[in-house]
């Protein structure tokens, strides 16, 4: 039962939460922990632009089929069922949580884990490069025009879809891109400290949740969010996640997709990003309701890893043994 494992990640939010809870963040903390946190943002998505390999996405970019249908499951089908998932409202909680759920659904798909999970069920590594850094990208002009069109969001100050867009290309597409471009200089040094880079990501999560969840604290969360309330975000993230991969395994069937392939839109159609959705809520979301509206975010995290894990290991075991039939059917050919 290895997939129930925790992931060490979530095991440091929960830390993080906990410590938020006790220890807010106050006076002129907060705007230190706003400096911090804007300066390991820009810092985050530099080191992802560095680590982007324009060589891989090039090899994995010809399937334009299987790359449409990912767009589509992350970026349409995902909101609407969102959307659907609050027109039906089967529980009485806060609309801010509903709110985390739309987000959650209009949120790019993650790069590190879908490639990682791809590799592992020995699915298509290239197109899956390809696919998660497209989504990726796309993330930053995509969602929050969605957000603009799905639901009722007022920022930190007043401002259009437009000004948004033009905080989060500041934030967060200009150090990409500057990190992508300095590639040719520091590529290697990024290579050689992947580690490193790993725990850059960890640390900006961790700084953008502290302070949302010290304003959520200050601001009464633990007042309107009980286990109930816990209990069914985790039942609508594990119904979200399941609704998402049988219809993206049925899309793949109908396609006729390789295996390989089939096992890319699996990973990289049905996983959301919390290293684009925690910073990117941060600049669309009033800091009183950020906790709250990614609390369904840190909670599907969980799951899509655990859900991921488990399917990962079936088709390795699956691949595995396909591979030891097809190297025994020659054998037993010449045997005969």
């Amino acid at each position: 039962m290895g997939f129930l494992r925790l992931d060490p990640m979530m095991v440091k939010l929960i830390i993080t939460v906990l410590l938020a809870s006790f220890l807010p963040a106050k006076g002129i903390f907060v705007d230190i922990f706003s400096y911090l946190t804007t300066a390991a943002i820009a810092l985050l998505f530099f080191m992802h632009g560095a680590k982007l390999s324009r060589e891989k996405i090039i090899a994995g970019s010809s399937h334009w089929q299987l790359h449409l249908w990912i767009m589509f499951s992350t970026f349409v089908l995902f909101p609407l069922l969102g959307l659907l998932l609050v027109w039906w409202h089967p529980v009485n909680v806060g609309p801010e949580i509903y709110t985390g759920f739309i987000y959650l659904c209009i949120l790019p798909a993650t790069v590190q884990s879908a490639i990682a999970f791809t590799s592992m069920a020995g699915g298509n590594v290239a197109a899956a490069v390809c696919s998660a850094s497209a989504s990726s990208l796309l993330g930053v002009f995509i969602s929050p025009l969605l957000v603009n069109l799905v639901m009722d969001v007022h920022s930190n100050a007043p401002s259009d879809g437009l000004e948004q867009i033009g905080k989060i290309m500041l934030q967060l597409l200009v150090p990409f891109v500057l990190g992508h471009l300095s590639r040719r200089w520091i590529g290697a040094w990024v290579e050689k400290h992947r580690s490193l880079i790993g725990k850059t990501d960890q640390t900006s999560i961790l700084l953008v949740v502290y302070s949302a969840f010290s304003e959520a604290v200050i601001n009464g969360i633990w007042h309107r969010v009980g286990v109930d309330t816990l209990l069914w975000i985790l039942a609508g993230c594990v119904l979200l996640l399941t609704a998402v991969l049988l219809i993206n395994l049925l899309a793949s069937r109908l396609f006729r997709f390789k295996r390989a392939d089939e096992i890319v839109v699996l990973f990289c159609g049905s996983k959301k990003s919390l290293a684009n959705g925690v910073p990117m809520a941060n600049i669309l979301f009033p800091a009183s309701s950020v906790g709250m509206i990614v609390l369904p975010l840190m909670i599907f995290h969980q799951v899509q890893l655990m859900v991921c894990s488990f399917i990962a290991g079936r088709y390795k075991k699956s691949g595995e043994k396909l591979q030891a039939q097809q190297v025994k059917a020659p054998v037993m050919e010449s045997q005969k």
